[in-house]
């Protein structure tokens, strides 16, 4: 009886926050049923319906996809301030100006270290280099390379092309350099934050609040309309999520997770993150 209850009880705060997200999609003029919205030039916000429908939630996978010659990336770590705290992401938009900001990696039990490798030209949250694959490569020293680029270190010389950026976070990769889904089939599911590069350079930040394997959601990415080249996993459960602030546009996507529903009645709202990449207008450009 006990689990009826909170399973009840689940379903209706599940409900209450897709209502509230929806209406919230409507007061900002974007239309789920839009693949793209554009929020602003060089800034788009995707919405689309899951080809595998979830056990609980939406079943949506919502994707910002941003230009990076308008936008540009910036890592902030607690650990680089003085008393630096956790922050959820919008507390992260809000107190530095950014325009949008999702998770930089997972990170460890003292709430400020990278799990791996995550540093800046100026602050170096994470010096060890772990078995993970996947590094994220932005602030770059030279115009003759990407603004930003996913190192897959099975297929490319970290060394080599780790020279060529200023700031660096390692996380688990999602897609081998040949296009295969490298994530073994589990049972647990839960909701995920990641990051991908196009094959048009584009960055793109995915949300994805109902609750997954990896193993499939990767096989969903893949499926949708993204021309995704490489994706990295950076957080899942309730403490995976994205904001987006512009103009009249304002979006709070958080995370949780499908093994506790007791759990889940208690965690449907942001958690305080550590690590985040944002991003910013790139000075002297103006948004119409």
């Amino acid at each position: 009886m006990k689990l009826i209850k909170i399973t009840v009880l689940f379903c209706i705060l599940m409900a209450v926050i897709s209502a509230t997200a929806d209406q919230q999609t409507r007061d900002t003029g974007s239309n789920p049923d839009t693949v793209w919205q554009k929020l602003s030039d060089g800034l788009e916000l995707g919405f689309f319906h899951s080809p595998q429908p979830s056990e609980t939630g939406d079943s949506m996978i919502r994707v910002l996809r941003i230009e990076p010659a308008r936008y540009e990336l910036k890592l902030l770590n607690a650990s680089a301030f003085e008393n630096g705290r956790p922050l959820t992401a919008k507390e992260w938009c809000r107190q530095n100006g950014l325009v949008a900001a999702i998770n930089a990696s997972m990170y460890q039990a003292d709430l400020k270290a990278s799990v791996s490798l995550m540093r800046t030209k100026s602050h170096i949250n994470n010096p060890r280099l772990s078995k993970d694959m996947a590094i994220l490569a932005f602030d770059r020293n030279s115009i003759d390379v990407p603004r930003l680029k996913i190192i897959d270190r099975r297929c490319e010389d970290f060394k080599t092309w780790g020279e060529k950026y200023k700031t660096l976070i390692q996380s688990i990769r999602m897609i081998s350099c040949e296009g295969e889904n490298v994530w073994a089939q589990q049972a647990k599911k839960w909701s995920t934050a990641a990051i991908a590069v196009d094959y048009l350079g584009r960055l793109l930040f995915i949300h994805v609040g109902s609750p997954y394997s990896t193993h499939d959601l990767i096989d969903i990415l893949q499926e949708l309309p993204l021309i995704i080249d490489r994706t990295m996993y950076v957080e899942g459960g309730p403490q995976a999520q994205l904001y987006i602030n512009i103009g009249s546009h304002e979006h709070e996507f958080v995370g949780s997770y499908k093994i506790d529903i007791e759990e889940n009645v208690n965690t449907l709202f942001s958690r305080p993150i550590p690590n985040v990449i944002g991003i910013s207008l790139r000075k002297g450009l103006g948004n119409e």
